[in-house]
């Protein structure tokens, strides 16, 4: 199962938080102070012209952003700085701002699938084509990388010196080898370098022994990609538009992912945590104790077991204190090795030894192993008017307590969490004689979500009833509305009872 889009911002942003440096916070903050008279190169859109914006531009970037969040008040200089330098851009480059805190805004939000703050997507053709903008957030990189996606998807090499300018080899590049650039094979590559433009840089090429390691009896067409781990060059013939966009995403993360402070292996993190796969982690300080013995023994195992589903990362414990938080470890365990299955799953080996590291492995695959779950403790005493859940009753507490319940599943850094705490806690008073009905809450940073529900933001809110149904709260944030919400969708005891007797029963099967 992928990690939510809020976790991940969560896990790379304090990634990013240590290992920024504090000049640069200082310099964010003096500008956010500061001020400028001049008025703002950054559009300021509403619900109200955004659709106009979007046709009128055929090339623009879009912040969705919160006021109360941190990181968006330290992107919003350097966004400025970029949309200042890119208004000199011919043609013009513009970017825009979306306040997706406002209760105005809140349908474009929806609509984007605005998960998390700062969220920038990039609008091309008037629209036709969005994506997210997957770039630098200080303002020479935003410029630099907004100035090629601008330009044509994948750019044609003509001689060495072409070859030497476009391709990092601190990056990935994928180029197309082509007899003529034409035909079938040729469209479908620019048709995934328009589409993947975003995530990569792409070129072009009749010259196969203009490139690095090139070599002009290479039979074309072919497509080529240069990586800076692994096996640095990887090739493929097959020309299928999905069969091409596979065999970029397979070969595009490194066979273990790094967790470290070094933004260069963030694009990586940012796969392996969306990556419906399963996940071994290993995790232990990288600048003490016998690292290197870790590590070559965990490259081992991935390339030992690179045929099952399942993907790899090492982890410096200095970066990775959002990955302990979400799934409930701890520094005293370390060294550790965690796996999350597809299902959410996880299985810990905590002080874990080297020469331990394949064996538990086979035994995760041999099915051998037995889960653990994050949970807090159950509360001794709980007689707020909200109720809190914890992982460990959850399923008693909603599912099997007779009652109608409104869960909560929130985070305590969210800031419409907050919010919304004391207008819960005023419709749980509200409601407090009604022995049907109870308003409950889950930390769900420091709980595992059941599968059940579907969290990929806070809060998220469900209702459920005695005889089980579940539905996602949807309605308004108001106490009253949330009162009049529940009396009018709450069952009572012999409701759910009728409902119980009078679901169908499973259908006999025959027997051969």
């Amino acid at each position: 199962m992928a990690i939510s889009k809020a976790w991940i911002s969560l896990l790379l942003a304090l990634a990013v938080v240590l290992s920024a440096p504090a000049a640069r916070a200082e310099e964010a903050a003096a500008a956010e102070e500061g001020g400028d008279a001049a008025a703002e190169a950054v559009l300021t859109l509403d619900a109200d012209g955004f659709d106009e914006a979007v046709a009128k531009h055929p090339f623009m970037v879009v912040e969705f952003y919160a006021p109360w969040c941190g990181h968006c008040k330290k992107l919003a200089p350097e966004y400025e700085k970029a949309a200042q330098e890119l208004s000199k851009h011919d043609p013009p480059i513009v970017l825009a701002k979306v306040d997706a805190n406002d209760e105005k805004n809140k349908p474009l939000a929806t609509k984007y699938e605005i998960q998390g703050f700062p969220t920038l997507k990039i609008f091309r053709n008037q629209g036709k084509n969005i994506q997210e903008y997957k770039g630098p957030r200080e303002a020479e990189g935003i410029v630099e990388y907004l100035k090629k996606q601008v330009g044509p998807a994948s750019k044609e090499i003509k001689s060495p010196e072409d070859a030497t300018n476009l391709i990092d080899d601190k990056k990935i590049y994928i180029v197309g080898i082509f007899s003529e650039l034409s035909g079938t094979e040729y469209t479908n590559f620019i048709e995934v370098a328009e589409k993947l433009r975003s995530d990569y840089d792409f070129g072009h090429t009749l010259h196969a022994n203009h490139l690095p390691r090139g070599d002009a009896a290479v039979e074309r067409p072919l497509v080529r990609l240069f990586k800076p781990f692994d096996e640095l060059v990887v090739d493929s013939k097959d020309f299928d538009v999905t069969a091409l966009e596979k065999f970029i995403d397979a070969s595009s993360t490194p066979k273990v992912v790094t967790f470290d402070k070094n933004p260069d292996n963030h694009p990586y993190l940012l796969k392996f945590f969306q990556s419906s796969a399963a996940k071994a982690m290993l995790f232990l300080n990288f600048s003490t104790g016998p690292f290197e013995s870790f590590k070559s023994v965990y490259y081992g195992a991935a390339e030992e077991f690179k045929d099952k589903e399942i993907k790899f990362l090492i982890g410096d414990i200095e970066a990775s204190q959002g990955a302990f938080q979400y799934f409930g470890l701890r520094e005293d365990q370390v060294p550790l090795i965690i796996i999350q299955d597809g299902e959410s799953k996880k299985f810990l080996k905590a002080h874990v030894e080297p020469d331990q590291i394949v064996s538990w492995l086979k035994e995760y695959f041999d099915g051998k192993l037995s889960p653990f779950r994050k949970s807090e403790p159950i509360p001794e005493v709980n007689d707020e008017p909200v109720k809190v859940v914890v992982a460990d009753n959850v399923h008693d507490f909603v599912f099997k307590s007779g009652k109608n319940v409104l869960v909560e599943f929130y985070a305590p850094w969210c800031g419409h969490c907050k919010k919304l705490a004391p207008i819960l806690d005023e419709a749980a008073t509200t409601l407090k004689s009604d022995k049907d009905v109870v308003i409950a809450k889950m930390d769900a940073t420091a709980n595992d979500v059941p599968s059940e529900f579907d969290v990929q933001g806070y809060p998220t809110l469900y209702f459920v009833t005695p005889s089980g149904k579940m539905v996602p709260y949807e309605s308004g944030r108001t106490a009253d509305e949330i009162v009049d919400f529940i009396k009018n969708n709450k069952e009572t005891a012999g409701q759910a009872k009728e409902k119980a007797e009078s679901a169908p029963a499973e259908p006999l099967k025959d027997e051969l």
